[in-house]
């Protein structure tokens, strides 16, 4: 039986080699073709000598596929996705362009207007633990963006059982490739070691999509949401650090009121595969290079907070990993399929 031929449009980009990384040993699809920019017409290895095995070269335009990554930036990914859904090929894209649906927030926070707003309504959100039946039957997947994947499955829990306020706090970490590999001053060696700052506290355009699926799990009250990221001297991972009031009378402030909030954790993720909850906060270290998300609940028994740690390693949960686990829901095929791999330590 054939397998499932794949493609990754701008393979260049961190998030793109990663797909190559962890598409190459999947055993149900082929990669067969993958795209460049600026590296047209350069054999893949002589780009990233640690991808040599993967004998492809890299083309100014994308194959014949059945489904097709997009990894290209902010605004260029729809306009390479249309004509690929047009043809019949499948697309997740991993660029923004397909998260929100409204699209006059693309002019408010992404600088541009949408060019294809039909399809946003068709789009399908691409986290797993909240939107799985809907990812089965779609032909275009919006991949979420790393923070709001991280802080998303902070929160999903508490919110859906309806035990926390609408005022929600998030302090998120990033590891310099969250930044992307283009060349910029903020990103450089120099800056970014021994160091640690706090951007975007105007608001972050993850801020918007974030706001959205929230919402989306508890219509009734929607959430006010202060959303801060910060850049971290490591390379991959998000540490995402959530604070809520508890909603009086919901919940008790003491051990047995932690012991209910992790029981209602586990129960919301115990099918599912990539999350796992923990009895002690977790290390960005914890996820570098598998698709996993940790998480750990506790209250603060002088405040009444509730606080939700969760980690993930951006470039894969966070990015490529979460994007074959959309593939592998869309196939049909055991979603952990080519994603097993257990994190890299230390």
């Amino acid at each position: 039986m054939s397998k499932t031929k794949v493609g990754i449009i701008n393979v260049t980009g961190y998030a793109g080699i990663e797909l190559a990384r962890l598409l190459h040993l999947h055993p149900e699809v082929e990669l067969t073709s993958v795209t460049g920019r600026s590296a047209a017409g350069k054999k893949l290895g002589d780009v990233f000598p640690h991808a040599a095995s993967i004998n492809l070269t890299i083309e100014p335009e994308l194959g014949d596929v059945d489904i097709a990554f997009s990894a290209m930036p902010h605004k260029d990914s729809a306009q390479a996705i249309i004509p690929l859904l047009n043809k019949g090929v499948k697309a997740v894209d991993i660029s923004a362009d397909f998260r929100l649906k409204d699209a006059s927030e693309y002019d408010s926070w992404y600088g541009f207007t949408h060019s294809a707003p039909q399809l946003l309504k068709e789009a399908v959100y691409g986290l797993p633990e909240l939107h799985r039946t809907d990812i089965t039957a779609a032909r275009l997947i919006a991949n979420p963006g790393c923070y709001p994947t991280s802080a998303i499955l902070a929160l999903a829990p508490a919110i859906k059982e309806d035990i926390i306020e609408p005022d929600i706090i998030i302090d998120s970490k990033s590891g310099v490739s969250g930044a992307g590999r283009s060349l910029r001053l903020g990103s450089h060696y120099s800056e970014v070691n021994e160091d640690i700052s706090a951007y975007a506290l105007g608001g972050h355009r993850h801020l918007p999509e974030i706001t959205q699926e929230i919402a989306l799990l508890r219509p009734q009250r929607p959430p006010r949401i202060t959303f801060t990221p910060h850049l971290t001297p490591m390379t991959r991972g998000i540490l995402t650090a959530c604070y809520i009031a508890l909603s009086p009378g919901k919940i008790t402030i003491d051990k047995n009121g932690e012991e209910k909030i992790r029981e209602i954790y586990r129960t919301f993720y115990q099918n599912e595969p990539f999350v796992r909850v923990l009895e002690t906060p977790p290390h960005t270290k914890y996820t570098w290079g598998s698709n996993s998300c940790l998480i750990y609940t506790t209250i603060d028994m002088r405040t009444g907070r509730l606080i939700v740690i969760s980690c993930i390693d951006n470039l894969v949960k966070g990015a490529a990993g979460q994007a074959i686990q959309n593939m592998n829901i869309m196939l049909g095929l055991p979603e952990v399929t080519g994603l097993e791999a257990l994190a890299i330590f230390p």
